[in-house]
């Protein structure tokens, strides 16, 4: 099994940070699923 990989995870932590103003570590501590989830919630916002 491999890990996810980092550079998407960067990106994530990024994203919402950049748009929501979240600390890092609040971000880090949501799954996977829950941080997709608010991408795609911002992404709705921002088109």
């Amino acid at each position: 099994m491999t890990g996810y990989p980092l550079e998407e995870l960067y990106q994530e932590v990024a994203y919402i940070a950049f748009y929501f103003h979240w600390a890092r570590s609040d971000i880090l501590s949501l799954d996977h699923e829950e941080r997709l989830r608010w991408v795609e919630e911002i992404n709705q916002l921002v088109d």
